[in-house]
């Protein structure tokens, strides 16, 4: 595994961050313990679809168990360091520290987020925390969500409380996990939690979260000491299918509605309404002083890449705006999932953030792929996944060489977990979960990275 490489861990310099990252709802189980109130995913995984014998998640699971890293943390956090990283990237889950969503605070949870955080610190590893990673509280779902301009000040109450617990031993702060993902996903085509279909709620959802970015941001300066605050956003490389006007146009429109809407209202850069027709009413949202409040500078932002999208003309006149796009299957391998493995997509995206002019640090917060994986005894033989860490790297140095402040990696995930709609099915842990047992295994993966990162 070391010999074709190419690269060694000093090639990055010594500054660089090299980590692991997870996601309370798809790693910690324990839904109901100690006092933890039910998220939007214990009510959607736990109650039936809109279509009769169709589930929400592919094989019928929930999150209830998991990982159980609610109660294997202090192993979890022990093998992270033995495989040679220096960071453990994780998220708080919102209604396990309020469990109404605002009031009362829940002080096992936040107990338990201390004692990771101490154990992390104890173990040589900074923890990075993601303070929003899918997981909203019921309780305010019902009262509207994301799609309530209340949860901007609902936010904040939990960011404070949290910041103000944790501020005086983690630095480095997330404020979401990827707003496209839960605001499509979630309040447009109603397959993740929530479950709402409605261009109207989406859209009003994507205007609340963007408020909360830089709610959420102040919050944390308030209350932490010396804080790095960033958040991390789902970017891709948009490729038009042709030459024409109309190609040309349909990429950009998937751009905007992909990269653009979620990146550029806090860099001040407003939405991009021109070049997305579907996204123009999103205006009937932004009140006197949005445009003012909205806007955060950003100490680092984190880049998650996974694949390249084309985006075709749609065949309806007037609809081709709309966010659909294709993938081209016939060149490039594809992951368990159906993604492109296209590492040079990485590059564009991190070029692309740098030419803004606007982040200071950017790092890789999620870079990561599905394979097939094969239990043999205590092996795992992912040649695959060590492929792709290797060329995705590769893209990563260069961008590096090139003067792009990428100063960061964070390999998607630790371990194997509940993939949200998905759910047990995809593993994109480089530690092998056999969940019947709850055993880890280190794959190939994990073994390439200890070998890189000298453990």
């Amino acid at each position: 595994m070391v010999a074709d490489r190419g690269f060694e861990r000093r090639d990055f310099g010594d500054g660089f961050t090299w980590g692991v990252a997870t996601a309370a709802y798809q790693i910690e189980g324990a839904w109901d313990a100690d006092g933890k109130g039910p998220s939007i995913w214990d009510h959607f995984t736990h109650s039936a679809g809109p279509i009769p014998g169709v589930p929400r998640v592919r094989d019928r699971s929930d999150g209830d168990v998991a990982c159980d890293f609610y109660h294997r943390h202090a192993q979890d956090v022990a093998l992270t360091s033995e495989l040679g990283f220096g960071a453990k990237r994780f998220s708080i889950s919102w209604p396990r520290v309020l469990p109404d969503g605002v009031g009362r605070v829940n002080q096992a949870g936040l107990d338990f987020y201390s004692r990771v955080v101490d154990e992390c610190l104890a173990a040589g590893l900074e923890p990075w925390v993601t303070l929003y990673h899918w997981d909203l509280p019921q309780r305010l779902q019902e009262r509207g969500g994301w799609a309530n301009r209340d949860v901007v000040g609902w936010f904040s109450e939990y960011v404070e409380t949290v910041a103000a617990h944790l501020g005086d031993r983690v630095r480095h702060w997330m404020v979401f996990n990827e707003p496209l993902s839960f605001c499509v996903l979630g309040y447009l085509l109603g397959v993740h939690a929530p479950g709402v279909r409605s261009r109207s709620k989406f859209l009003a959802a994507v205007h609340h979260t963007n408020l909360a970015q830089a709610a959420g941001a102040a919050a944390i300066r308030a209350r932490a000491q010396d804080p790095v605050v960033g958040t991390s956003q789902y970017l891709t490389s948009i490729l038009p299918t042709g030459t024409t006007r109309i190609h040309q146009r349909a990429a950009r429109s998937a751009d905007a509605f992909t990269n653009r809407m979620y990146l550029e209202p806090n860099l001040g850069l407003g939405y991009p309404v021109d070049d997305c027709g579907f996204v123009a009413p999103i205006e009937r949202h932004v009140r006197p002083g949005d445009d003012e409040a909205i806007v955060v500078d950003w100490d680092f932002l984190g880049v998650q890449y996974y694949t390249r999208l084309k985006a075709p003309p749609l065949p309806v006149p007037g609809l081709w705006t709309a966010p659909l796009f294709g993938r081209d299957f016939r060149r490039f391998e594809l992951t368990a999932t159906g993604w492109e493995v296209r590492p040079d997509g990485l590059y564009d995206v991190l070029e692309r953030c740098h030419s803004y002019g606007r982040f200071p640090r950017l790092v890789v917060t999620e870079n990561g792929a599905a394979f097939p994986d094969r239990l043999e005894g205590d092996r795992v033989r992912d040649a695959s996944r060590v492929e792709f860490y290797r060329a995705h790297l590769a893209q990563v140095l260069r961008a590096h060489r090139d003067g792009i402040p990428v100063d960061g990696y964070f390999a998607w995930s630790l371990m194997d977990n509940f993939e949200w709609a998905e759910g047990y099915g995809p593993r994109f842990g480089i530690v092998y979960v056999d969940y019947p047992t709850q055993r880890r295994v280190v794959k190939d993966s994990g073994r390439w990275f200890a070998e890189l990162l000298g453990a």
